[in-house]
């Protein structure tokens, strides 16, 4: 076989993206089937919460600073503000689970050799997504109440809870994406922080 040929049918097959991390694209998961459905939709909705929240918050300061400087300030400007914050902030906590970005306190976890580190890691995952989904229990029930005494923002004049919506949907999805990745850490052989991101301090380390 000539070396033309050789190059040919090295081209003819493709990377398996889903069996590298780091060439995962944003129509893939790193899990299969029904998780990997789940994963990526958990992805797009995290994409587009924060992507509407930040966009809308940029727009209504750079208009109230306009305003300010020709008219007047927005009279909403501040409220609705504090409802993107709110936004951002519990769409952030799943994206930033998503991609292993929380901080961990690994001093007595990094001693471990890898297999009770890979079980430790599991256990976190866990007992982290029971915390989460506890959270968002929580909070549903006091976005319930505050649903029921009817107060309304005194600017916008829409009611508290619409405001608060989003805890409980920030905490459930923040779960969800725990329970993925210890599931994850289940069917694969490395340790995984999250579905798509390896246990480690360099991107290309990798553990068997």
């Amino acid at each position: 076989m000539t070396n033309n040929q050789q190059n040919a049918t090295n081209t003819a097959q493709p990377p398996s993206a889903d069996l590298d991390p780091d060439i995962l694209t944003d129509d893939t998961s790193a899990l299969p089937g029904v998780l990997g459905v789940l994963d990526l939709g958990i992805a797009k909705l995290e994409a587009i919460m924060l992507a509407a929240g930040v966009l809308l918050m940029a727009a209504n300061t750079v208009a109230n600073v306009i305003g300010r400087v020709f008219w007047e300030s927005l009279y909403f400007s501040e409220e609705l503000n504090r409802i993107l914050i709110i936004l951002i902030t519990f769409a952030g906590i799943s994206y930033a689970a998503r991609h292993g970005r929380h901080i961990r306190m690994s001093a007595i976890y990094d001693t471990l050799p890898p297999k009770p580190r890979k079980a430790l890691t599991i256990l976190i995952s866990l007992v982290t997504a029971v915390f989460m989904l506890g959270l968002a229990w929580y909070s549903l029930q006091f976005l319930l109440t505050t649903m029921s005494r009817g107060r309304v923002l005194p600017a916008l004049q829409i009611p508290i809870w619409i405001t608060l919506c989003w805890v409980p949907l920030g905490f459930l999805l923040t779960g969800l994406q725990y329970v993925l990745t210890a599931v994850k850490n289940m069917i694969e052989p490395d340790i995984y922080l999250s579905t798509s991101v390896l246990e480690g301090y360099d991107n290309d380390e990798r553990e068997i």
